[in-house]
C-alpha cells in the first residue's frame, strides 16, 4: 500500500531534499562508477514507481524489433510509445495505402512484453502528408470530405488495433501558446469541432480504448487555460476523455516544478487523469528565445550551442541528476492520478533532442547514456520515488 502521506507537500519537499542530498553523495562521494554498476543489476525504474504510475519509454525500429537496448527497455519499463510509426505519413503515405509492417512490430513488442501500449497520434498538423486535405485536382477538401477522411483513417487505424492498443494520443498539439485554436488545415477546412469529431470517431473505433489530449507547454497558465477549455467542452458534450499528455519537454528551468504542480491540479480537478507523454531535459544552452517544442522550428548550428560534443562534465550531470529528481518528487506527489510518465526515447544517443533545434549537437536529456549506461540522474530518479509501506 501506498501512504497517504504521498500527496502532501511536506512529503514532496522531504522526498526532493533527500534525492538532492543522495546525488550529491554519489557525485561527491567518489564512487559513482560503483554505484551505477550495482543500481544496473539491481534497480529498475517500473519496480521503483509500481503502484504509483507506469514508467514508459517512446521506440524507434532498431529498439521495438529487437535490434537495439532489447534488455534495457525490458528492464526499465512497463509502457511505450511510437516515435513515427502510427503518425499518418508513415502509416497512411497515400490515399489508397496504408503501410501497417513496422506498426505491427511496436505493438507485438508491447503484446510480447506485457507494456501498456500508445497508439501515437491520431490527428496533428504536423507529418501529415499534404493529400489528406485535397481532392484529386489539388484543391482543399470540403468541410464533409475531410471529416470522411479523418473518419476513415481513423476507424482503420485504431479497428486493426482494437484491444491491443491500450491508449490513444487523439489530437495533438491543437493549441496556440496563448491558448487559442492553432490554425492547422483541420481548424481551417472543420472548424474547432474537429477535435470533438476526432474523439468520437476513435470512440467508435474501440470503446474501451483510453483516450487523451496531447501537447506541449501546458505549464503555460495561457495555453494550460485553452486545454482546460476542450476538456471541459468534451465532457459536457458526452464525448470520452480520459486523460490530457504533458509532453514536458523541459530544460533546467522550464518549466518551475510550482507550474507543474498547479497544471498536474488544475486537470485533476477536471476529473481526468494526467499522463507525462514526452519527457526529456535539455541542458544545453538555449537556441530559440520563445519556449516552444514545435518541430518546424530550425536553427542554424553554432559551437556556442554545443559546448560538451565529447561528454558532459560531472557538475552538469549533478545538475541534470537534481532537476530529474524534482520532476519525479512532484510526479510522485500524484500518485495515481498521474498515470504515466514516458520519456522521450531509451538513450542520450537515440534522442531528437541531438538535432533539434539546432543540427548536429550532442546533446545529454535521458537518465541513460550514450551506452545505454544509467547516468547519475537515473540514480535521482529511483531516490526519489516515495516508499512502500
Amino acid at each position: 500500500m501506498w501512504g497517504t502521506e504521498r500527496n502532501s507537500l511536506s512529503k514532496h519537499k522531504e522526498l526532493s531534499v533527500k534525492a538532492r542530498k543522495f546525488v550529491r553523495s554519489i557525485v561527491l562521494g567518489g564512487f559513482l562508477a560503483m554505484s551505477l554498476g550495482m543500481s544496473a543489476q539491481t534497480a529498475s525504474l517500473k519496480d521503483a514507481y509500481e503502484g504509483c504510475f507506469l514508467v514508459g519509454a517512446a521506440l524507434n525500429p532498431p529498439e521495438f524489433t529487437g535490434e537495439k537496448n532489447y534488455e534495457l527497455i525490458k528492464t526499465q519499463f512497463n509502457a511505450i510509445s511510437p516515435e513515427n510509426v502510427l503518425k499518418w505519413e508513415i502509416v497512411h503515405p497515400q490515399p489508397d495505402k496504408y503501410a501497417f509492417t513496422l506498426a505491427d512490430q511496436y505493438v507485438e513488442f508491447g503484446v510480447k512484453n506485457h507494456m501498456e501500449i500508445l497508439g501515437h497520434n491520431l490527428v496533428w498538423h504536423s507529418q501529415t502528408p499534404k493529400w489528406v486535405f485535397e481532392d484529386e485536382k489539388g484543391k482543399p477538401l470540403t468541410r464533409d470530405a475531410l471529416l470522411q477522411r479523418m473518419r476513415e483513417h481513423i476507424q482503420t487505424v485504431v479497428g486493426r488495433y482494437k484491444g491491443k492498443i491500450d491508449e490513444w494520443d487523439v489530437v495533438n498539439e491543437a493549441l496556440n501558446e496563448d491558448g487559442t485554436m492553432r490554425q492547422s488545415q483541420w481548424m481551417k477546412i472543420i472548424g474547432p469541432d474537429y477535435i470533438q469529431k476526432a474523439f468520437e470517431y476513435a470512440h467508435e473505433a474501440d470503446p474501451k480504448a483510453q483516450l487523451e489530449y496531447n501537447d506541449y507547454n501546458l505549464e503555460n497558465p495561457a495555453k494550460r487555460e485553452g486545454a482546460i477549455k476542450i476538456v471541459k467542452e468534451l465532457k459536457e458534450k458526452g464525448i470520452q476523455i480520459d486523460a490530457v499528455g504533458l509532453q514536458d519537454h523541459f530544460d533546467m528551468e522550464w518549466a518551475p516544478v510550482s507550474d507543474l504542480d498547479a497544471t498536474i491540479s488544475d486537470f485533476e480537478k477536471l476529473g481526468v487523469k494526467v499522463r507525462i507523454t514526452e519527457l526529456d531535459v535539455d541542458l544545453l544552452p538555449k537556441a530559440t528565445q520563445q519556449q516552444t517544442s514545435d518541430v518546424s522550428v530550425n536553427v542554424a548550428s553554432d559551437p556556442k550551442l554545443n559546448p560538451y560534443p565529447n561528454g558532459l562534465p560531472a557538475e552538469m550531470q549533478q545538475k541534470l541528476a537534481t532537476r530529474y529528481a524534482d520532476l519525479f518528487s512532484t510526479y510522485a506527489k500524484h500518485c495515481g492520478e498521474v498515470t504515466r510518465v514516458t520519456f522521450w526515447g531509451v538513450t542520450d544517443a537515440d534522442s531528437w533532442k541531438n538535432g533539434w533545434p539546432v543540427r548536429g549537437r550532442t546533446n545529454y536529456p535521458l537518465l541513460f547514456d550514450r551506452e545505454g549506461k544509467p547516468k547519475p540522474a537515473f540514480q535521482a530518479v529511483i531516490a526519489a520515488a516515495p516508499k512502500k509501506k
